[in-house]
């Protein structure tokens, strides 16, 4: 399989898990292509938006900072990331992101289910 940039869908989601403003998330891989998971993509936050904190079930999510400062909360552990870091917040944990930069944020996101649920 082969998608142009044009061809990747792209998905606008205002206040995510109670969050600020609309995060842009670029769906590399829909569903249908992505074994084992729920999401592969790109998520762009804007300037001071931010997606909530939020508990994963059944599934497990990572990000890998690309472009940007983001203020990771990793059950209560707050820290910054640039790029080049990631997180990982695992079934049953809670996370949060917040672009505390002065550009947009962006990061790869991935997020796959775990044994259980597959």
């Amino acid at each position: 399989m082969i998608k142009k940039s044009n061809e990747l869908r792209m998905d606008y989601v205002p206040n995510l898990k109670g969050g600020k403003d609309t995060v842009k998330i670029i769906n590399i891989l829909e569903n249908e292509d992505n074994y084992g998971g729920r999401l592969f993509g790109i998520s762009i936050i804007p300037v001071g938006g931010s997606i909530g904190y939020h508990q994963h079930i059944g599934d497990f999510e990572t990000y890998y900072i690309l472009k940007g400062k983001a203020l990771i909360n990793d059950n209560g552990n707050e820290q910054v990331l640039n790029p080049g870091d990631m997180t990982h917040c695992k079934d049953g944990d809670w996370h949060s992101i917040e672009n505390v930069g002065d550009c947009e944020l962006e990061y790869v996101a991935v997020i796959l289910y775990n044994k259980e649920k597959k």
